[in-house]
């Protein structure tokens, strides 16, 4: 099969890693132009994009220091519930060994004892990751773990050393020729069985040639903008921290991304509420700097009806983009090429297979975009125009009853305030429904049909308290032995 990868970046190059490693017989081709530039952030990651680098056999040590990277175990929300209070997601799966309710026996804690902040949540259900998070501390065997890197210099990390059987095409794309089957080559000259779409939000080959329609997602996700600068560490090793932090601010957030040699940041927000001049006014008070470079970004927010058409594939941007909030921008790319590679497996492609691959992509990508929305849904800030509309707002049905169809597939039983506690320990739902308040039970549930008396709760669920708040403690104590994030990544650097 010949196979033509249309545009680079970190989408192009990671599209030519993953053929090249799981088809060499392929004849892979990616063409791009010298004079169009890539978006240049994207530079968090998910804990699963290591699945998708073990399945390249990328270590660690073989790239993190050529792309600026550090380690990521969380990512942070600061005064999104409301201003003045922050609380963590961390990665991984929390344990659940000797727990009543797996990841809900802190609400018994916290209906108990009232005054526990909510942040506490984090602390005592993932409390190994949170205790190196907390204490900036890092170690590899311990941690589930992701990575911020730049970007730019990933892709090109990947083009030298993991594309090296890729035919690398500089050209512009200045014809394109049809056919029945979809594309039959570019400029008259390039010609592939398959061509993958990687020309980010231009989607040269899916929207602007075969006129695929879009499916927006602004109605639930209304950020469509934002300003992207680069800042430089004043007391680096208190600053380089292993977590993305994200920032509510008037019109939108802020992101926070500490790489090796600088931190990346970037605001996002709604052009609905505030103009591009205006936002960027209240980016630089928020970062209380003015001699920077910004770079400005618009986004398409929502993705095609379908990615997959006659010949033509899109992953990255050009087939659809959520919004920068939970890092998904990289994460819809692997998880696109993991579905990817699964159908080309295949002796010959059938529609069954496209459409297959369509729903498979575009169900997760939902489901995804519903999570993102749910960090504005369950927010209580009304003190902006824009934060008083995501209070006001009437969300659509998926965000309300959560079917299996929604956030993470999580059944509606989940958020039926009952003492049967049914809130998973899959996903990051319960980590941001508890950052926001909302839990899968209160007092008035536990003894409202009999089975708990008030009198009796802290003696029934007090073994339940002390396992959480001894292991919290032991891992604690654990990690202060541990080495530094900052004394780690020197050594890598070295």
């Amino acid at each position: 099969m010949k196979i033509l990868i249309v545009g680079g970046g970190s989408a192009g190059w990671m599209t030519a890693a993953t053929l090249e490693s799981q088809f060499p017989n392929y004849k892979i081709s990616l063409i791009e132009s010298k004079n169009i530039s890539t978006v240049g952030v994207g530079e968090s990651t998910l804990g699963q994009i290591t699945d998708w680098m073990r399945l390249l056999k990328i270590e660690d040590k073989d790239f993190i220091k050529h792309v600026d990277g550090i380690y990521k175990l969380s990512i942070k929300f600061t005064d999104f519930y409301k201003k003045g209070e922050a609380f963590h997601y961390p990665f991984g799966n929390p344990p659940i060994e000797k727990t009543r309710t797996e990841t809900n026996d802190w609400w018994f804690k916290k209906i108990l004892y009232p005054k526990t902040p909510y942040s506490d949540y984090a602390d005592c259900t993932y409390p190994l990751q949170m205790a190196y998070v907390n204490q900036n501390k890092f170690d590899i065997n311990e941690v589930t773990r992701a990575y911020h890197f730049d970007a730019t210099k990933f892709g090109l990390w990947l083009k030298n050393n993991y594309c090296k059987k890729i035919k690398h095409i500089v050209d512009d794309v200045v014809s394109i020729e049809q056919n029945e089957n979809g594309i039959k080559s570019l400029n008259k000259k390039y010609k592939a069985d398959l061509y993958i779409d990687c020309t980010g939000f231009k989607s040269l080959l899916l929207d602007k040639t075969l006129k695929e329609p879009f499916e927006s997602y602004s109605d639930m996700l209304p950020n469509d903008s934002a300003w992207a600068t680069k800042i430089q560490y004043k007391n680096k090793e208190k600053e380089l921290v292993p977590y993305t932090n994200c920032t509510a601010i008037e019109n939108g957030w802020v992101w926070n991304i500490p790489l090796w040699s600088r931190i990346g940041t970037g605001y996002v927000y709604s052009s609905k509420f505030v103009d591009d001049e205006t936002a960027l006014k209240q980016f630089k008070k928020h970062l209380g700097q003015e001699d920077l470079e910004f770079k400005n970004i618009k986004m398409r927010v929502g993705i095609h009806n379908r990615l997959w058409v006659k010949n033509v594939v899109a992953i990255g941007l050009s087939a659809g983009f959520i919004e920068p909030l939970e890092s998904n921008g990289l994460f819809s790319v692997h998880e696109f090429l993991i579905k990817l590679i699964r159908n080309l497996s295949r002796d010959k492609i059938s529609q069954w297979d496209k459409d297959n691959f369509n729903y498979q992509c575009k169900h997760m990508f939902k489901e995804f975009a519903e999570f993102v929305a749910l960090h504005y849904a369950l927010s209580h800030r009304n003190d902006t125009e824009y934060w008083k509309n995501c209070f006001n707002k009437s969300w659509e049905k998926s965000l309300i009853d959560l079917e299996p169809v929604g956030v993470s597939g999580m059944n509606r039983a989940v958020w039926q305030r009952t003492y049967d506690f049914k809130f998973g320990s899959a996903g990051g739902l319960h980590s941001i429904a508890a950052g926001m308040h909302w839990g899968p039970t209160d007092k008035v549930s536990l003894i409202k049909d009999g089975k708990f008396k008030e009198k009796t709760l802290e003696k029934e669920f007090e073994k339940c308290i002390n396992n959480l708040n001894e292991r919290k403690e032991l891992c604690e104590q654990l990690v202060k032995e541990k080495p530094s994030l900052f004394s780690v990544l020197k050594n890598v650097y070295k």
